[in-house]
């Protein structure tokens, strides 16, 4: 038996790195997935994109533990196609129960010289993405009438103030009052809603070499900023689907509005 036997859980970003991690864990507890990727660059960020075949593999990953899997190559910030594919994983799966909104880019500059695109594409994705993910999967929520359960995927610096990553942490802190007001507006349908703040973790977001560069232009100041608290530089993706699966699960099933940080101490910093 598994935590979430008969369930449906909608995972977007889920080629690679935390999203694939997220629908593995996830299919090992039960349940069967609604899973997109827009596997193909996105605007300004310079991060390696994830392709076709990385969400082939996780889907492959997700059938050999015996789960089901609905499909596509959509960006989060195509709201049709978001409400399109969940109304087909609906449809085939036959519920939706979990949300795990968790496409995300980062871009980094001084905040003075950041472009127009590098502002305006962070935010799309990350904030604008979620809004989107959300409102394609409520409708089916609420019709079913039996809860739901809604997992933003924010950041550390979606709690204090990062430099350099301006659009990501304005974009990472506005997750907050997302989440928070979900929790409030649809408590009352058994829907709950809760985002959960990583410190670093291994993923190809870590390829941000630029970033490194201006960090270490001025380490003494703002290093600390980015480092954590327990000796650990990284936390792996599997240690954030955890946290995942738990508020995934009926354990979770009081727990609504937190902001759940799995960040190595990094916020207390």
């Amino acid at each position: 038996m598994g935590r979430l036997d008969g369930k449906v859980a909608f995972i977007t970003g889920a080629a690679r790195g935390q999203g694939r991690s997220h629908a593995v864990r996830l299919a090992a507890e039960g349940a069967d997935l609604i899973l997109c990727d827009a596997c193909g660059p996105v605007g300004s960020s310079t991060i390696t994109p994830a392709s076709s075949d990385d969400l082939s593999t996780t889907v492959e990953q997700v059938e050999a533990l015996g789960r089901r899997a609905v499909s596509a190559e959509v960006d989060v910030r195509d709201a049709d196609a978001l409400r399109a594919l969940v109304d087909k994983g609906v449809a085939e799966l036959g519920r939706v129960d979990v949300v795990v909104a968790n496409a995300g880019i980062l871009t980094w500059a001084r905040s003075h010289e950041m472009t127009q695109d590098q502002w305006n594409d962070v935010v799309d994705v990350n904030l604008t993405g979620t809004f989107n993910t959300v409102q394609a999967a409520l409708p089916h929520l609420l019709e079913q009438g039996t809860g739901g359960s809604i997992i933003v995927i924010s950041s550390a610096a979606g709690l204090k103030g990062q430099p350099f990553t301006l659009s990501y942490t304005a974009s990472k802190h506005g997750l907050v009052g997302l989440t928070n007001a979900l929790a409030i507006e649809y408590g009352d349908y058994g829907i709950r809603a809760n985002s959960i703040h990583p410190c670093g973790v291994a993923t190809h977001m870590g390829e941000a070499v630029g970033l490194m560069d201006l960090i270490n232009e001025r380490a003494e100041t703002v290093g600390p900023t980015f480092m954590n608290t327990l000796p650990v530089a990284f936390a792996e993706p599997e240690d954030i689907s955890d946290a995942v699966a738990f508020l995934a699960s009926d354990e979770a099933k009081y727990v609504t509005g937190l902001q759940m940080k799995v960040d190595a101490g990094n916020v207390g910093r």
